[in-house]
């Protein structure tokens, strides 16, 4: 049995239905128990917040799905019989950058399955390719697209990727390995909005913030060290997210997705 944590969320769920497409026996971890998921997955009622609510989501599971950023669960998976872990991180762990916020969570809970005595396997994808949803407000008042840090190119990558390379992990093989996720290509945001565009049919207009109104809409929405944690990765440029890594396509045997098949994916959502 394989344990999914953030079950709902654009990774793990994603990472669902890559284990259930594949036919193996998955629990999602959820914080209600209507959730909608695909045939045959377990619905375990928890919250990564609190530990002792996993008691019943542990049961007879032998890996576990597990997002960074919350309390060392090391004990409790061991005394559950887990054998492996596979941890969503990022490439800022890499990092090890304990004054960034960002850096700080993701090395620590890296830090922490290292030691956990556990086989461990880490992910660390760069941008997802579903950030762009955070247009969609945008998009339904007009065609106009501000965006932040204009000037950034990111590898992002499709989240479909990352549970494909996570559903393979879980499965044994990977143990002890990192594997940085990206896309097939760096894009700025202004190519993101094109390629939107051309999908969508509509005559996008972007236009970039400059640093001062970007770190206004962040201050705005985000407490004040995650937004100095940004501006360290893409104004400072501590965080490299634009180099390409083959290792979608290494691990699965297919190409990384482009941006636009993304974008085909979930025209959708944004119509």
């Amino acid at each position: 049995m394989f344990l999914v944590t953030g079950a709902t969320g654009n990774v793990g769920a994603e990472v669902v239905a890559a284990l259930a497409a594949a036919g193996a026996p998955v629990r999602a971890l959820v914080r209600r128990p209507d959730v909608p998921l695909p045939d045959g997955v377990e619905a375990a009622v928890g919250d990564l917040t609190s530990p002792g609510s996993l008691t019943d989501a542990l049961k007879g599971v032998e890996g576990i799905f597990l997002l960074s950023g919350y309390e060392d669960m090391s004990g409790l998976l061991r005394d559950a019989g887990v054998r492996r872990i596979v941890l969503l991180s990022g490439g800022s762990a890499a990092l090890e950058d304990l004054d960034n916020a960002v850096s700080r969570y993701m090395t620590l809970s890296e830090r922490a399955v290292r030691e956990s005595g556990l086989d461990w396997t880490f992910l660390r994808p760069r941008a997802f390719m579903s950030n762009a949803l955070r247009w969609l407000p945008q998009l339904r008042e007009g065609d106009t697209v501000r965006v932040q840090f204009p000037d950034v190119p990111v590898a992002c990558v499709d989240p479909a990727d990352i549970a494909a390379v996570a559903a393979l992990a879980l499965a044994g093989g990977h143990e002890g390995r990192v594997h940085d996720l990206t896309g097939p290509v760096a894009m700025r945001p202004v190519e993101q909005v094109s390629v939107l565009a051309s999908v969508l049919g509509r005559d996008l207009e972007f236009v970039g913030l400059s640093n001062d109104e970007t770190r206004a809409e962040l201050e705005a929405g985000m407490p004040r060290e995650y937004v100095d944690a940004f501006w360290n990765f893409y104004v400072e440029g501590t965080l490299d997210e634009a180099t390409v890594y083959p290792t979608v396509h290494e691990v699965t045997g297919r190409p990384a997705r482009t941006f636009a098949q993304w974008a085909e994916a979930h025209a959708g959502a944004f119509r």
